[in-house]
């Protein structure tokens, strides 16, 4: 079947779609791929939804600004799909399903025998009537509710990408978004994922917070500043980078506070710092040695993030595109993979990804 895929990133940078024919098993075609930014007063609602997501008590009624995003959403989606359809010679009529991760906002993950939360906005059915065609969602919750971690999502589809590109185990696959997370594929149907730790995301927020930009543009900044070795120990020395996996993250939950005496280019290069040894240190508790690491997603794009991990990882690093990826759409290839998947029944997460009791299926299907 020919799957549209949706993903927006905790970046809200934009809204990430790539057509993939696939049954969820094998892929049979990358169809085509792309964005399209998010407007400022769709990031805004969406900013605004997550600091309320971070207020919001267990068991208090969800913020009525949840509905409002989830609409606005959905119209945003709807109105990127449009223009890439057309941009690309193609109808609603020619895709058989869409994949719609929408917009995480909060993820918390499970501790001390409480259950985890995760909430991604998005008005599905809205979608679904829109275009006429199914909409898979809401790939975390049955996870979550089973006691999983809801993340990473992503190992089942880098797994068949690493296949569909003829690649070798052992590999290991690294998505450095707002919170970089890993797949170390061992051989056969054998994975291990887990977030390594921060990946862009307190990058862009401790920019952001200082007037200096939305992100850390080719990484200017942190190539010119000097690692913090106080501060980086600081960090490091969180328990999470102690736990086993599975085990995951929210970009909130490290506090920028401790960089607050740093000057701007230090803060970026020792924020850079943090993300690189966040993925030693988690390749090294797994015990394994990948022949490469392959990095998708937009740290990718941060030469010094990409000199960082090649310094402190002992194999290869290359970005996706040494392998023909599409290193910025290997998400949205994911959500599709993942709604092919939903709508045949396979499960999409599993013990050694997420924590889930079982291989698990997950995902609603909303008709038109």
């Amino acid at each position: 079947m020919r799957v549209l895929g949706f993903m927006t990133g905790t970046s809200l940078d934009a809204v990430d779609m790539a057509v993939l024919e696939t049954d969820g098993e094998a892929i049979s075609a990358f169809g085509p791929a792309g964005e399209r930014k998010l407007t400022e007063p769709m990031r805004d609602l969406m900013l605004e939804a997550t600091r309320q997501a971070l207020a919001w008590p267990r068991g208090a009624p969800e913020p009525a600004i949840f509905a409002e995003a989830a609409r606005a959403g959905a119209e945003e989606h709807l109105a990127a799909a449009d223009e890439f359809l057309a941009t690309n010679g193609l109808n609603w009529s020619d895709i058989d399903l869409i994949g719609m991760h929408g917009q995480t906002v909060l993820h918390e993950r499970p501790q001390d025998g409480r259950p985890g939360r995760t909430v991604q906005l998005g008005d599905a059915a809205l979608v679904a009537g829109r275009s006429g065609v199914p909409v898979a969602y809401d790939f975390r919750s049955a996870d979550v509710a089973a006691g999983g971690e809801g993340a990473p999502l992503a190992p089942i589809y880098h797994l068949a990408r690493a296949r569909a590109s003829g690649l070798k185990a052992p590999l290991a696959v690294l998505n450095v978004g707002g919170v970089a997370n890993i797949t170390l594929w061992s051989g056969g149907d054998e994975m291990t994922a887990f977030d390594t730790g921060p990946g862009n995301g307190m990058i862009d927020l401790m920019v952001q917070a200082r007037g200096a930009g939305r992100f850390d543009d080719k990484g200017r900044y942190a190539s010119v500043g000097q690692v913090n070795a106080g501060v980086l120990a600081g960090f490091l020395g969180h328990p999470y980078f102690a736990a086993p996996p599975p085990k995951s993250l929210d970009r909130f939950d490290f506090s920028l506070e401790p960089l607050e005496p740093l000057e701007l280019e230090d803060a970026a290069a020792t924020l850079v710092a943090f993300m690189a040894e966040g993925v030693r240190l988690g390749v090294e508790i797994t015990g394994q040695t990948p022949r490469e690491l392959i990095v998708t997603g937009g740290g990718r794009h941060n030469p010094e993030i990409m000199k960082a991990l090649a310094e402190r990882l002992p194999v290869p690093v290359n970005a996706a595109e040494a392998h023909g990826w599409r290193g910025d759409s290997i998400e949205a290839e994911a959500i599709a993979f993942l709604a092919a998947r939903t709508t045949n029944g396979l499960p999409i997460s599993f013990p050694k990804t997420t924590g889930a009791p079982e291989p698990m299926t997950g995902g609603k299907i909303v008709k038109p």
